[in-house]
């Protein structure tokens, strides 16, 4: 019976071990499961020790000249419809909040940018992006200024998705979720630049949907897919497979090219991809070595 118990003990500090180690940083926490919800606190983790959220600098609003990327309207997300507003001008709103950290951290945002959970950042259904808002904690008055590059959440209790620092400067990552006002911040609003939207540049590298982006995100929530590191993508191939040639003289993993439609048109992208990743990759190290070849900063995918 000994013997049962410490090949069971044994086994489960190999699994505890296994869980919490990752490719990128900061470490997963070792609770996490298969097909859990990312508003779960054990399951989308944060680090395992604390930050200085002192040492994050402060979102500063200022006036922004928007594209179409993330603000395609109307969108669609598991067969529901969502419209970006045509400004925020004015816009308040109180609901409850949640929160989103490692499992996004280094995947892209609805706008093209890569999600980085140790800066202010959020994601809103229907504020035009990017914009800012400030965002109030009703349950102890703390508040925090947020720039909105991102989608989401898309449940019907959720109002706003914090960066995981947003939600640790506002005293609730510890609970998950908390009860909070939204204002958005528009001190230019006489301006005229507010109202412009530009119309995003046709060139080789796709924008990004957010209808892409949430199946990408549905994917995450559900720990389904592997990992991949993507570098670029192209609608023509001979730019992608001379993408491939500079990276194979970069590392010794895999690099492919992964072909498909491109959502919205007739056209066929080719996306250069790097991967799987497992635990044994220095993510950062890559990613570094990559940015610093020329080549762009990487994001983190699944398939």
């Amino acid at each position: 019976m000994a013997e049962h118990i410490n090949y069971k003990l044994a086994y489960i500090i190999f699994l505890a071990v296994t869980l919490t180690a990752c490719v990128s940083t900061p470490p997963s926490n070792s609770n996490s499961r298969a097909n859990a919800g990312r508003y779960d606190m054990e399951n989308d983790s944060p680090i395992l020790e604390p930050i200085d959220i002192k040492s994050i600098p402060e979102v500063v609003p200022e006036p922004v000249n928007r594209t179409l990327a993330g603000n395609r309207s109307p969108y669609q997300v598991n067969g529901k419809s969502y419209t970006v507003m045509d400004t925020e001008v004015g816009y308040q709103e109180s609901g409850r909040a949640s929160w989103y950290g490692r499992k996004f951290h280094g995947h892209l945002t609805s706008n093209g940018e890569v999600y980085d959970m140790f800066t202010f950042t959020a994601a809103h259904k229907s504020l035009p992006i990017p914009s800012f808002a400030k965002v109030t904690n009703l349950d102890n008055g703390e508040s925090v200024i947020v720039r909105v590059n991102d989608r989401g959440p898309f449940h019907e209790d959720r109002v706003i998705d914090l960066s995981y620092a947003a939600a640790a400067k506002l005293g609730y990552a510890d609970t998950g979720t908390a009860r909070v006002h939204i204002e958005a911040l528009t001190p230019w609003a006489d301006e005229p630049i507010q109202q412009r939207m530009l119309v995003a540049s046709n060139n080789e590298v796709s924008v990004v949907d957010q209808e892409e982006i949430a199946a990408e995100r549905q994917r995450i929530e559900e720990d389904t897919g592997q990992e991949y590191l993507q570098l670029g993508a192209f609608s023509n191939l001979t730019s992608a497979e001379n993408l491939v040639a500079v990276v194979n003289a970069l590392t010794e993993l895999p690099t492919f090219i992964r072909s498909e439609a491109n959502p919205g048109s007739n056209n066929i992208l080719h996306r250069v991809r790097l991967g799987p990743l497992n635990e044994t990759i220095q993510l950062d190290t890559l990613i570094q070595k990559i940015i610093d070849a020329g080549l762009g900063t990487p994001f983190r995918v699944r398939q």
